[in-house]
């Protein structure tokens, strides 16, 4: 089969064989330089190290430079050795064109400018006083140097010390025409007949551009940037002067002829082979006219004979050869260059400023732009014949001011002193001394410093003397390059020429592409005759086709009788003087605008905060409008027809917009709610005052009561004040009121009304002196008044309360009974108002009255009809304005039943009327409890005394501890009688009586009284401060050791991961350098950053519910608080903003320090994002801040954590959980924008993965159980609306839901959006069949919701809206069931998780299921049991089926006074009567114990440790207000400072 295939392939192919041949035949050269060496492939190759002639000089050895003090000043030692005149002709009358040629040359072998990575300086601090670079004489300046790109494999010992590594080949092979890699080759082709791409003008290349990276320095003369008006050329510094751009022209052009040629010749080739074979034969001619025609030119000699390749010599470039070529062709560079054209005339030249002037500034040229001089083709050529035709300065070691002052700076410095860069370049070669170098390269010793130039030192001795003592008269210590430099005259010395002909025969006979080498197939001999044959004035004759006779045989030398010599040896005069050094600075314009943004980048959170606040308010202004719809149409169709006006209230409040209302008796003032803000009472005879203002429009009306403040209404026009008034005197008339009208001017009005705070002063004054009499207060502390005030407090004392002011004084409505009751009662006169004297008489019977003349002024109060007896509606009267208090409604035959059993309880019930002293026997029990009863004034303290001796009581009654008589044989008696001292039986069991006051189970008790306990003053427990604190600080750990031993383990990681890139920064990143621009940026960017990477990847697992209920109930809930997953989310979320705002700190630092930091510099600390051109100029701030991923996702980021803290924090969450709800779910963009800002690698690789793949799995997979449930539909079984607000909804239980008593779900309602889920409370226990949850409409969510489940107008079947259903989730409340005692803490809406807990605990005893817990003490903290009746329900269901007396129930009433107020007491008083004689509450309903006030948790504490000695450790469990919640926790705190009963506080907050 293969035979056949082979046979017809020859049968196919072979016939045109024959005919096609490749035309490219020999092996084509690469164009960076490799395998020119089959044995040793980098030898010449772009990137490769210099090899050295000599070892290396370091001042370690391996590579720290040398320098000061062992070597001079390298700007001292310039203006030294090397300065001297201009305009002195070469000894050998070499050409300009010939020391551009080898500059041209130079950039062919080599280039070491590159700064290396990372960036060290080997600055040039410049003496003071230098007239170019410090005129100022500050003494500060300093030349910056950067070191060059160095072989990283080197410069780690002594016997491997530092090697620079050449940035192109090694070869003569043209890459200054063609480029140093296949790359740069294509981008200076344009593929079409082998030639190299030339612009609009063939003559001319391209212009440079990406992806070429040229060289584009700015102009030091102009300040011109950019790659405008620069040519593409091999060489990466080939524009740096128009000379040497010329001399690339020349070998662009003549190739280009060479490919035109080869087309003509052969039509047939392709670009390819156009493009070779005129790149082979280029460089070919090239080699011929370096070699045999430059060469000897420089060094006067010949090279020795070509004797053919030899593949073992090693041509790579020397860096001593670099240093002494280049500084012998600094020596030979003019000030100016001619111009002239074919017939020898000279041209003048165009300067920038219009003048002109007979040659080219050189100082004024480097890196210009489109310059003048230099257009067309034309312009070109009259440059290189000027050239030709132009002698250089002398070879000595004087170089022209142009190189030496006026050198193209590098970064901030737009000039520089080349001989001094130079010399530092040496240094930093580590080029050995003078006398080393002279004898490793066979030279004889020189031991004088006189030997060094004899004819130097005979005609110009003073030069080597400086020098010698710039050395210190150390010849051993002379550098290589100012040696060499002292040595040449008229040629290079032997120094320098030995080591250029070493190099340059190396690379000839080391050159397996040398043209000369017949064995590698490039040329055959009669080729290689004819371009050994060819001179560089035939290639000028060839592109400039001019006539040969206008150009001298060798161009590289003028002698006399050479075609057009030149005018005049060229100096400095007349020439236009070098453009002045320049300091560019980066940072020049951007200071505001950089201000600018980092004020706006912190102005993120204040827009954030003022968009939440905007969208707080609507949110509250919507809650509101749905709350107060009803009313609103209510009050508005009882309020029709009031006047508009604004009312005044004094010069310095602002006006508001009231509606004035006109009732038969009264004046109501509303506000634009139509609230009531005021009620004026018109009874006569009062006399009323109208006072209208006479000028200003005349729309300003004074209604002056008297014992009233007055009302000032402004009007628009007249005429709406006229209205008002007439209608006003209609009603004063109705009621038969006097009144009076009269007019003043507007201000004299204003200045005669009394404000309502001119009668808050008066008011004050009134009370002050009031109680100062009734508590014999002295009058310093009543108030003082200045001297010339008597009519003020005359006027106080003759002031008269209205009943509005009374009941305000009181905390009450004036509408209250009890105030209406107590109003008429010390309204003696009957007039409707008090007096001071009224107000004292009944102020000092509750002040410091008898408990008879207490009880005889509640007699009179409650006696409406005056007869002296008190009947029974009248008592029911009573007992209704007391309950009005708390917002309470009982039925009329509840409160029958009440007085009933009361007159029973007394031996009245034969009587239907009372007289006082069978009022005074029904409160004989109570006798305490009037005894320090008083009047509670708002402003007014309870006297101390009275506070102290009621603090001491107890609130677990004796019978707790002894339930049965059988128990109380086994109560040590002595105990009691010890406790039950006659102090202590003082004191009243006021708001807080005995828990137990019943036996369960039905059994009522007749007669009960109860025992209290109290603390037991045991010497043995009271311990000093200090030692309390250390008790309190043992009790915190133990309670918080799980809290504390996570939170320290999480911070403790990222606390590592900040130190350790603190101290990779700090002190292992110096080979990056980025510590040597921005130390404490990066180390606070890249430290933060890494903590940020690790809390923000961590605080995913803290939202994953579904695994946190799983863990907790397994071994780990020993370890780690689970339920303190929120807590730990705010924490490190809070922490981690603080890290975030560091993190943005240390990146405006970055910013600021990189946009100020030179290109080169940046090149290496970001290699990916810039490129080192030359241009000197970083990018601006803007540029990082919005052109950079990282930048642009650092802000974007920054803006969404403003939104999402603002809206998270607590304040904005209660006003408007959708928009936290909203903004938090961009968390997602939050992570998206993380891992793009963290992968982009500006610095260092990416790390945020690292961190963020497992929490980011694991909080998916809990997502996706979350998904798994959220969608599944939940018919709601029963929704029933509640007082208060509260919506109880009851649904069904789905298949495999499984929860404990105290967790909590989130519901969706499919009527409200299926996006939008909300946390709440289960309150059905886990043994019932549906779920059940009971949701307070306190926002526009849940208000909604309420309206959702309003029950239907019309009759027939309800069908409710579905539910999505998630969880259920676990808290801290579930762990009730592992203390044997608990404490459970509700308050508000937050006894929802407790409503569970206890259905749950009954129903486990009622089962006989073994439970941990013996006994839970439930405190129901509620503003008036009314908001809750769905827990009375509740907790009477528990008191029906606790049949082992489990569960003690505590409800305090918080709307109310305080406990020792008249009304609290007869409320106590009633209530602990209705609980003897029914066994249940008069409030509740319930046999739990009602207190009035607010809960004393910490003698409730107290008492427990006596009732359960035996009991170590107690649980405490509190949900409801954050206020609440600390009040239990310091109580806690403050019992944990004692060597007894501990215990432990959860609580939860809403």
């Amino acid at each position: 089969m293969g035979f056949c295939l082979a046979l017809a392939w020859t049968l196919l192919v072979g016939p045109w064989m024959t005919t096609v041949q490749n035309p490219i035949s020999w092996e084509v050269q690469r164009f960076d330089g490799w395998y020119n060496n089959l044995m040793e492939h980098r030898w010449g190759s772009k990137g490769f190290r210099l090899q050295r002639l000599v070892p290396a000089s370091y001042a370690d050895g391996v590579y720290q430079p040398l320098g000061e003090p062992h070597l001079p000043n390298a700007r001292d030692l310039s203006n030294t050795a090397m300065r001297g005149p201009a305009g002195q002709a070469s000894l050998r009358n070499r050409t300009v064109l010939g020391v551009f040629f080898g500059y041209h040359v130079l950039s062919d072998l080599v280039s070491v400018e590159r700064p290396g990575c990372p960036p060290e300086f080997l600055n040039i601090p410049i003496p003071p006083g230098d007239p170019v670079f410090d005129p100022d004489q500050r003494g500060d300046v300093v030349l910056p140097f950067q070191r060059s790109r160095w072989d990283p494999k080197t410069g780690q010992s002594p016997s491997n010390p530092r090697d620079l590594t050449n940035e192109v080949t090694g070869w003569l092979d043209g890459s200054a025409i063609y480029g140093s890699s296949h790359s740069w080759s294509d981008a200076l082709r344009s593929f079409s007949g082998g030639q190299l791409a030339s612009g609009p003008d063939p003559a001319f290349p391209r212009d440079a551009q990406d992806p070429l990276l040229m060289w584009t320095a700015p102009d030091p003369a102009t300040g011109q940037r950019g790659p405008q008006g620069l040519y593409a050329f091999g060489a990466e510094r080939g524009n740096r002067e128009p000379f040497l751009q010329a001399l690339g022209l020349l070998w662009f052009r003549y190739h280009n002829l060479c490919a035109q040629r080869l087309a003509l010749q052969h039509p047939h080739w392709g670009d390819e082979e156009l493009f070779q074979h005129a790149r082979k034969r280029v460089i070919a001619t090239y080699q011929n006219i370096v070699l045999y025609e430059w060469l000897p030119s420089f060094l006067q000699k010949m090279p020795p004979e070509y004797a053919g390749y030899r593949p073992f010599l090693d041509p790579s470039i020397s860096p001593e050869f670099l240093a002494a070529s280049e500084q012998f062709f600094s020596t030979m560079v003019p000030p100016g260059v001619y111009m002239r054209n074919a017939s020898c005339h000279f041209q003048g030249v165009s300067n920038r400023n219009s003048s002109v002037t007979r040659a080219l500034r050189v100082c004024n040229s480097y890196w210009s732009r489109k310059h003048p001089n230099l257009q067309t083709a034309e312009d070109v050529d009259m440059l290189l014949l000027g050239m030709a035709s132009q002698i250089a300065e002398r070879e000595d070691h004087v170089v022209v001011e142009d190189m030496q002052d006026f050198w193209p700076g590098p970064l901030k410095f737009s000039r520089t002193d080349h001989l001094a860069s130079c010399l530092q370049r040496g240094r930093d070669l580590g080029l050995p001394s003078y006398t080393k170098a002279r004898a490793a390269l066979g030279l004889p010793p020189v031991t004088r410093w006189q030997d060094i130039n004899p004819a130097l030192s005979r005609s110009n001795d003073t030069v080597l003397e400086v020098t010698a003592s710039l050395y210190k008269q150390d010849l051993s210590r002379l550098e290589l390059l100012p040696g060499g430099l002292l040595e040449s005259h008229g040629d290079p010395g032997p120094l320098f020429s030995t080591i250029v002909l070493d190099q340059f025969v190396r690379l000839r006979d080391g050159d397996r592409y040398w043209f000369e080498n017949t064995g590698n197939g490039l040329f055959s001999k009669e080729e290689i005759t004819e371009i050994r044959s060819i001179s560089l004035r035939d290639v000028l004759v060839a592109i400039t086709k001019l006539n040969p006779s206008i150009l001298q045989p060798n161009v590289f030398f003028w002698h006399a009788g050479d075609p057009c010599p030149q005018p005049r040896q060229l100096s400095t005069e007349g020439l236009p003087a070098c453009a002045p050094l320049v300091l560019r600075h980066y940072f020049e314009g951007s200071r505001f605008g950089f201000g600018v943004t980092i004020g706006t980048l912190c102005c993120f959170p204040l827009v954030s905060l003022f968009s939440a606040w905007i969208v707080a308010r609507l949110r509250r202004r919507n809650f509101k409008r749905l709350q107060g719809q009803a009313r609103q149409s209510i009050m508005s169709e009882k309020l029709v027809g009031g006047m508009q006006a604004l009312e005044w209230q004094g010069r310095k409040e602002p006006c508001r917009p009231v509606l004035v209302h006109l009732q038969p008796g009264q004046i109501r003032v509303l506000d634009g709610r139509l609230s009531v803000l005021r009620t004026v009472q018109l009874r006569p005879p009062q006399q009323v005052n109208l006072i209208l203002s006479s000028n200003r429009g005349r729309c300003t009306l004074l209604v002056k009561i008297p014992k009233e403040y007055d009302l000032v209404l402004l009007f628009n026009q007249e005429e709406e004040r006229q209205v008002l008034v007439e209608n006003l005197r209609a009603a004063l008339k109705e009621s038969g009121l006097s009144f009076q009208e009269w007019e003043l001017r507007e201000q004299e009005l204003m200045r005669a009304a009394v404000t309502r705070e001119k009668r808050s002063h008066l008011l004050e004054t009134f009370f002050r002196h009031l109680f100062s009499q009734v508590l014999d207060i002295d009058q310093a502390d009543a108030g003082t008044l200045p001297l010339d005030s008597s009519q003020k407090v005359r006027e106080a004392l003759m002031c008269e309360l209205s009943r509005a002011e009374f009941a305000e004084s009181l905390g009450l409505k004036p509408q209250d009974m009890f105030v209406e009751s107590m109003f008429s009662l010390a309204d003696k006169d009957g007039n409707g108002y008090l007096s001071f004297r009224e107000f004292l008489d009944i102020l000092v019977v509750f002040m410091k009255g008898s408990p008879e003349e207490k009880s005889r002024l509640m007699f009179r109060m409650y006696d409406f009809d005056g007869n002296g007896l008190i009947s029974k509606d009248e008592f029911i009267r009573m007992l209704r304005s007391f309950i009005e208090i708390s917002n309470n409604c009982l039925s009329k035959a509840q409160l029958a039943e009440v007085v009933e059993s009361m007159f029973r309880e007394s031996g009245f019930q034969d009587k239907e009327e009372l007289t006082w002293e069978d009022f005074h026997f029904m409160l004989r029990d109570h006798d305490s409890e009037l005894r320090f009863t008083h009047l509670c004034v708002k402003g007014v303290e309870v006297p101390e005394v009275i506070k102290d001796l009621c603090r001491r009581a107890s609130y677990i009654s004796q019978e707790k501890i002894c339930p049965s008589p059988r128990m109380s044989a086994r109560c040590p008696r002595s105990d009691i009688e010890v406790e039950l001292t006659p102090q202590r039986l003082q004191c009243p069991t006021d708001t807080y009586p005995p828990q137990e006051i019943r036996r369960r189970f039905g059994k009522k008790v007749t007669s009960y009284q109860p025992l209290l306990f109290t603390e037991a003053h045991r010497e043995k427990f009271q311990r000093s401060r200090r030692h309390q604190t250390v008790q309190q600080f043992k009790r915190f750990i133990e309670n918080h050791r799980r809290h504390i031993g996570c939170v320290a383990v999480f911070y403790t990681i990222a606390g590592g991961l900040f130190l350790e890139r603190a101290y990779h920064y700090a002190f292992a990143a110096h080979h990056k350098g980025i510590t040597d621009t921005t130390r404490i940026g990066i180390i606070l960017s890249r430290g933060t950053a890494a903590s940020i990477s690790f809390m923000f990847s961590y605080i995913l697992l803290t939202m994953c519910r579904n695994l946190i209920t799983f863990l907790r109930e397994t071994f780990l809930h020993r370890y780690v608080p689970f339920d303190a997953a929120v807590d730990f989310h705010r924490l490190i979320a809070s922490t981690a903003i603080v890290l975030t705002v560091l993190h943005s700190v240390g990146h405006v630092v970055n910013v600021y320090l990189f946009s100020i930091s030179p290109l080169s510099v940046l090149a290496c600390l970001f290699p990916g994002l810039f490129h080192d051109n030359g241009s000197e100029f970083p990018q601006k701030y803007y540029w990082w801040f919005f052109q950079t991923v990282p930048g642009l996702t650092g802000v974007m980021l920054l803006l969404v954590l403003a939104i999402m803290y603002v809206f998270a924090s607590h304040h904005f969450r209660r006003c408007s959980f959708r928009g936290f709800w909203l903004t938090h779910h961009l968390y997602i963009l939050l992570y998206i924008l993380l891992i793009i800002h963290g992968s982009f690698a500006l610095i260092q690789l990416p790390r945020f993965h690292i961190f963020f793949l497992v929490p980011a799995l694991i909080y998916v997979g809990d997502k996706l159980v979350s998904l798994s449930r959220k969608k599944v539909e939940i018919s709601v079984v029963k929704a029933e609306l509640l007082p208060s607000g509260v919506t109880h909804l009851q649904f069904q239980r789905p298949q495999g839901f499984e929860y404990k008593s105290g967790q909590w779900v989130r519901i969706a309602c499919l009527a409200l959006g299926t996006t939008e889920y909300h946390p709440f409370t289960l309150t059905s226990a886990p043994h019932e069949d549906t779920l059940s949850l009971h949701i307070r409409a306190a926002g526009p969510w849940t208000t909604r919701l309420r309206e959702t489940y309003s029950p239907p107008t019309g009759d027939g079947c309800v069908r409710y809206p579905k539910l999505y259903l998630d969880g259920p989730f676990g808290e801290g409340h579930q762990e009730w069931h592992k203390f044997e005692v608990s404490v459970l803490v509700g308050g508000g809406i937050g006894v929802t998780p407790f409503a569970s807990i206890l259905k749950d605990l009954v129903f486990k005893s009622s089962v006989s299921c073994q439970v941990f817990c013996k006994k839970i003490y439930f405190i129901w903290v509620t503003r008036t049991q009314r908001q809750f009746e769905w827990l009375a329900d509740i907790i009477r269901e528990v008191e029906e089926n606790d049949h082992q007396d489990l569960v003690t129930v505590h409800i305090y009433i918080t709307q109310l006074a305080e406990k020792f107020d008249l009304r609290t007491t007869m409320l106590y008083i009633c209530e602990r009567h209705f609980q003897k004689v029914l066994n249940r509450s008069l409030f509740t309903g319930l046999r739990s114990t009602t207190h009035f006030g607010r809960p004393p948790f910490e003698p409730f504490f107290n008492s427990l440790r006596e009732v359960h000695p035996q009991v170590r450790k107690i649980g405490v469990f509190s949900c409801g207000p954050p206020g609440m919640t600390k009040n239990v926790e310091k109580a806690c705190q403050l019992i944990n400072r004692q060597d007894r009963t501990h215990f432990s506080h959860h609580y939860e907050n809403f």
